[in-house]
């Protein structure tokens, strides 16, 4: 032990430490034995432990002396775990019991039995053989029509008038109307009226007249199937396969005769632009005006066999 000597100076007299020279434990100042010694004796004369023997092979070096302190604390480390009851005391953690050593041979049987045991067959998944599917988001217009309904003819026997045969037909229908407006108007003022020229009566003399011309085409269109100046020139209206059309075909060019009198005759025009020189009123009612004989008096004319073909 470190002790203090007497006779030392006022910085010599601090409290000295001593340390136990076996087991390096500090010892308190009025202590003359080390507590944990006494401990120790008190401990190894109840339990006492007689150290094992440990093989040393013959010309190994001796290993360098291990501290007191060390060897201290082994020793109380293996006296603990033997208080405690571990196995393996030697270890620096001691193994869980997860499982009993007679454990193992059921779980070997068990892998066996799974590994001979027969795989249940899975059932053969049906191949699906790709499917079409189209989605149509905006439906088709089908602008194909029947033979019978194409809007153009259909024969060569009964052509399209040409347009000079149809201007002419044209001029004699407005000289008709011009002088039954005329006529009218002559009566109005035999009758004692008057007429004036203001914006009022304009418009009413443009509704007058686009009534006159509509009662002219309806008439003669739908009672005659044609109008007089087509008559005067020898131009009939048939349908597209060359026969005569029938009342439904007549009111629906009647109803073209009246759309383009009031677009200003711009259904009449439209035939310089058209590709069979149709115009509104024949694209509406699928019908034309011909300078040839209708198919249906065609074959109501007996023709000789000699020149048949």
């Amino acid at each position: 032990m470190i002790r203090a000597f007497p006779g030392s100076s006022a910085a010599q007299n601090e409290p000295v430490i001593r340390i136990c020279s076996k087991c390096g434990a500090l010892l308190l100042d009025d202590a003359e034995n080390c507590s944990f010694c006494a401990v120790e004796a008190a401990e190894n004369r109840r339990h006492p432990a007689a150290p094992e023997p440990v093989p040393v092979p013959a010309g190994a070096p001796a290993d360098p002396p291990e501290p007191e302190w060390r060897r201290e604390v082994s020793r109380r480390l293996e006296q603990y775990r033997a208080r405690r009851g571990y196995s393996r005391p030697h270890d620096a953690q001691s193994g869980l019991p997860f499982q009993h050593a007679s454990a193992a041979p059921v779980i070997e049987e068990l892998e066996l039995e799974l590994r001979d045991r027969p795989r249940a067959l899975k059932s053969p998944s049906r191949t699906r053989l790709p499917e079409r599917v189209d989605i149509c988001v905006q439906p088709e217009l089908n602008f194909s029509s029947s033979p019978e309904d194409r809007a153009r003819p259909q024969t060569a026997l009964v052509p399209v008038a040409s347009l000079g045969e149809r201007r002419w037909a044209a001029f004699l229908d407005a000289l008709f109307l011009a002088l039954t407006c005329a006529g009218f108007l002559g009566l109005f003022h035999s009758l004692g009226g008057r007429l004036t020229f203001a914006k009022t009566d304009a418009l009413v003399y443009l509704t007058v007249a686009y009534l006159f011309y509509s009662l002219y085409f309806f008439l003669f269109t739908v009672l005659a199937g044609a109008t007089p100046g087509m008559q005067l020139v020898g131009l009939t209206v048939v349908r597209l396969d060359g026969s005569l059309p029938d009342s439904r075909q007549l009111l629906w060019r009647t109803f073209g005769y009246l759309l383009s009198g009031a677009t200003l005759l711009l259904g009449f025009v439209w035939a310089f632009w058209d590709e069979d020189r149709f115009t509104w009123q024949d694209r509406m009612s699928q019908t034309y005006v011909t300078a040839a004989a209708p198919l249906a008096e065609l074959h109501a004319v007996e023709v000789p066999a000699g020149r048949r073909r």
